[in-house]
This record gives C-alpha cells, structure tokens and sequence, in this order.
C-alpha cells in the first residue's frame, strides 16, 4: 500500500471516529512521503512516433532518424522487464537512458515525456543501462584490436600528419566528459572539479580521425599523453 492510500485510510478512519485526534495527527505525518508528487497520470504514455525531428535531438541527443540504428547497435530487446515487474517497451526504455543522459536532466523532469511516476522510470533507466554495460562493457574495459592494430595506427596517424600535424606519431586525440554527480557524503575533495565547480566524474576518451571514440577510461587519473602517442 502506498503512502496515498494510507493517508486516505487514515482520512475515512478520523471521519468515522475510529481514531482519535492526536493518533490521526501523529499517523498522518508519519506515513507522508519526503518526494515531492507528481501527477503523472496528467500525461501520456511515451510513444516516439508522436515526436518530431527537432524534440528527438533536443531530448535525446540523437536523431529520429538514427534511433532504430542504435537500438540494433545495442542489441536492445523488444521489453524491458525490470525486478520489480515494471514493463517497458525496448525503444522506450532506451530513449529514457538516452533523456537521463541528456543533461541538465532529473526523474521529475522526464515525467511529462514519458507518464510514468518517478520510481518506474528510475527502475526502468537503471535496468536499460546495467543491459547495455552486461552487454557491451569489453568495448571500454578491454584494448579494441579492431580499431587498435598496429596496422590501423599507422594509418590514423599518417591521416593527422597529411592534415598539417607536426607530430607523426600522434593517432587520437583527447576527448573528455564531465558527468555531475550528487554532493557525496564522504570524500568530497577527490569528486569535486574546480573548473566546473561541481561534483562530477570524468571520464576520458581517444578519439581517432575517423569519428570513432577508439578507447574510454574513467575516471581521470588513469590516463596520460602517453596513450595516444607510439
């Protein structure tokens, strides 16, 4: 029973005289919930047809056009189905990951586009994302032989020298993400970021001429000028 349906029970409860005063006082604070509510039921549920191009890139970070491709990409099932029973549908719960990511974003913000309460679409969120790293975690724990061969290096290279490098050994570059987080309760100093002035996580990446991001480390602290050099 949620804390609604208990505050209701406890209104018809004072309304029959069953409790007194000071128990319906004291019940009725005890049994509030600290997060905010929201009517989510105001709002319908997500359907991306619904969507234009332009609220697509705005929300998702990715184009219409290019989702059904990513999906693939991710191997992202036709459900969703998280522990607690909360259902989703597989392009729904990828376009939520994709929204959360979107930042400046909170659970309370996605509500109108996805009429869920907040709780379900935190499941929902953290399920979709726990599928993706379960399924796809080796391509930013483990060296990508694909992209990183010695063959291939040496042609990044001679692509970043043709293009007035002075350097001819130099492959990628470095491409880096602050990610805010929550003010910790402990060890504050090592996650705060002076030049953002926020608490964040950063993470690192290479990024070669193609567009690729070849290689991700993260957080910062693990990574040199010596990586992209050979």
């Amino acid at each position: 029973m949620s804390f609604k349906d208990l505050r209701e029970a406890l209104l018809l409860s004072y309304e029959e005289n069953t409790i007194s005063d000071e128990e319906f006082l004291l019940l009725y604070d005890e049994y509030s919930s600290k997060n905010p509510e929201f009517k989510y039921s105001d709002y319908e549920r997500f359907d991306l047809d619904k969507l234009g191009d332009a609220e697509c890139k705005a929300n998702f970070r990715v184009e219409k056009r290019d989702l059904p491709a990513l999906a693939q990409a991710l191997q992202i099932p036709g459900v969703f189905k998280t522990n607690q029973r909360s259902i989703a549908g597989g392009m729904e719960g990828l376009c939520m990951l994709l929204k959360r990511f979107a930042y400046p974003c909170r659970y309370g913000d996605m509500i109108p586009l996805f009429g869920r309460p907040v709780p379900v679409i935190c499941m929902i969120t953290n399920h979709v994302l726990d599928f993706i790293y379960n399924n796809h975690s080796m391509l930013i724990t483990e060296w990508n032989n694909s992209l990183l061969r010695p063959t291939l290096l040496e042609v990044y290279a001679n692509a970043v020298h043709q293009k007035g490098a002075a350097l001819q050994n130099c492959f990628g570059f470095i491409d880096g993400t602050v990610r805010p987080i929550a003010k910790p309760g402990v060890n504050q100093r090592i996650v705060y970021n002076g030049h953002k002035r926020v608490h964040s996580l950063k993470f690192q990446s290479v990024v070669i001429p193609n567009g690729i991001i070849a290689h991700l480390y993260g957080p910062v602290g693990k990574f040199t000028i010596n990586h992209i050099l050979f």
